[in-house]
């Protein structure tokens, strides 16, 4: 019997919700301070997951987990990247 591999567990910083790393979009702060979305999940720095959704995206900006988590303030026009990159319906 083959042996399954467990897929890595992330928390959403938007809504809290915990999901399998595949599911969620990871957000980087790379080692020169840019911020960044990583669609690989394996890009040098820190990294924070939200939901694939803008509205959960908006929520961890708004609530500033986002910039803790990344431990850098995010630029206003980054976080328009990053949702104009994100599905879902907007929440504003």
């Amino acid at each position: 019997m083959p042996k399954l591999r467990k897929t890595p567990q992330r928390t959403c910083v938007g809504c809290g919700k915990v999901a399998d790393k595949r599911d969620l979009v990871r957000i980087v702060r790379t080692p020169e301070g840019d911020v960044a979305v990583d669609l690989t999940g394996k890009r040098s720095g820190r990294g924070a997951y939200v939901c694939a959704e803008r509205g959960c995206l908006q929520r961890a900006v708004g609530s500033g987990k986002l910039a803790r988590a990344l431990e850098v303030e995010v630029p206003e026009d980054v976080v328009t990247a990053l949702s104009n990159r994100l599905g879902g319906v907007d929440e504003s």
